[in-house]
């Protein structure tokens, strides 16, 4: 199958689209698959795939906005698979619609819960809405400046028009595809968690705990991805603070910390655990095996995540994870859910307080976690994927696929079912289920 990926983070982007979508193109190549991938590249540098966008940088981010031109793309691809909303992304909408080439998106970032901390959301939604021609007055595009439910139901609308153009669309969990009954008209929705592969690396856990100056024998919680408000360091930090009254030996390792990195710090000296904190820049991805293994627990403070993909990671490696988003609980390829408390700090210090002392609890989540890694392969990812794109080409599941989808439906209807909640006033009192 010849297929085109239209996606507006750039390669190697520390981030979970990027992450994603490097996965899946080589998983399709490497299955025998022709892939065009349509990424933003530099302006006037080389470009690494052939078919990348030629973009600019914003300065102060990383992030670059890719400058589209994709008319005379040959040959035209059985099928269009759009990862964002952006000027790529909208660029592969408009060229399938003209060739008459069947779209599936991923629905990888929930843009109205963003919208509230990205500006550029805003501006890439004037942007869409022209590209896509909505006909918007100027009072619409004046409602995107506004907070609340004018911005809402103009983002709302944006998304609808996706939504309309689109023949499946895949959420990358459970969470995701509830999110979706938001919208008016809905294309079928496809769950397909992403599987991720953990590169080996040497770096063992004792010389990584000597380059961060941690002890062997300190309690390590581990946090991975950006440090910017949506991701709610906020809560993680005080999380921290409370853990430490427990654990005063334990130590916090963020990796991934560039933007927002002053008011990380800034944080951890007003919860009073600066001397305990380890910020990490964004580190390549295949060394990020040694960071899991260095841990004890992985602490997810976000609840504005699609997926979670780290989550996907730590447990791979048999890193035990916490996290306070009970609706990413589900597992992909898990019978049981993850720890999951409700977002407050008491609760989530309690928590993670749990895994760090109590052996044989550290010992279950883990293993878990790590039976869920191995049932939800690469291989279960791809067939997933295949059978989504079948679908949207013809109508209709392969045999093969339909039974896919079935069991990964039905996967994910055990995790959900089987989600570990902790309240505030049981934090100390709730079993992890076995």
């Amino acid at each position: 199958m010849r297929i085109a990926h239209f996606c507006d983070s750039h390669p190697g982007r520390s981030d979970g689209v990027a992450t994603s979508v490097a996965t899946t193109v080589s998983l399709l190549r490497a299955a025998g698959h022709e892939v065009q991938l349509y990424q933003p590249a530099p302006l006037l540098r080389g470009r690494g795939e052939p078919c990348g966008v030629r973009s600019v940088p914003v300065p102060g981010r990383n992030i670059r906005v890719g400058v589209p031109r994709f008319s005379g793309m040959r040959p035209v691809p059985h099928l269009v698979h759009v990862h964002t909303p952006g000027p790529v992304g909208i660029g592969g909408l408009r060229y399938a619609q003209v060739h008459e080439v069947p779209v599936v998106m991923t629905w990888h970032t929930d843009l109205l819960a963003y919208s509230a901390h990205f500006m550029e959301i805003q501006f890439g939604a004037v942007h869409a809405a022209q590209r896509l021609e909505l006909g918007w007055t100027m009072r619409d595009y004046l409602r995107l400046a506004r907070s609340g439910t004018e911005r809402r139901a103009r983002l709302l609308q944006l998304g609808q028009e996706f939504m309309d153009r689109t023949a499946v669309v895949i959420a990358p969990s459970a969470k995701t595809a509830a999110g979706l009954s938001e919208f008016e008209r809905l294309p079928p929705v496809w769950t397909v968690p992403t599987s991720i592969q953990l590169a080996e690396c040497p770096l063992g856990r004792p010389e990584l705990r000597r380059s961060l100056r941690i002890p062997e024998a300190a309690p390590v919680v581990l946090a991975v991805g950006r440090a910017t408000k949506e991701k709610d360091p906020a809560l993680l930090l005080a999380a921290f603070a409370r853990l430490l009254r427990t654990l005063p030996g334990a130590r916090l390792v963020m990796v991934g910390v560039k933007q927002n990195r002053l008011n990380v710090i800034r944080l951890s000296r007003q919860f009073g655990v600066a001397h305990a904190v380890r910020l990490v820049r964004p580190v390549p991805h295949s060394r990020m095996a040694a960071y899991y293994r260095m841990a004890d627990v992985l602490a997810f403070a976000s609840t504005t995540d699609t997926q979670g993909l780290v989550m996907i990671e730590a447990e791979a490696a048999g890193l035990p994870v916490v996290l306070a988003d009970a609706a990413l609980a589900a597992r992909p390829g898990g019978a049981t859910g993850r720890l999951s408390t409700t977002p407050d700090a008491d609760s989530f210090a309690a928590a993670l307080a749990r895994v760090l002392t109590d052996p044989d609890l550290h010992r279950e989540v883990a293993e878990a976690g790590r039976a869920a890694a191995d049932a939800y392969s690469a291989e279960h990812y791809l067939d997933h994927l295949l059978a989504a794109y079948d679908f949207a080409r013809t109508g209709q599941a392969t045999a093969q696929g339909a039974t896919s989808a079935a069991q990964a439906a039905a996967g994910a209807g055990r995790a959900a079912a089987a989600v570990t909640v902790i309240p505030p006033t049981a934090a100390a009192s709730s079993d992890f289920p076995t």
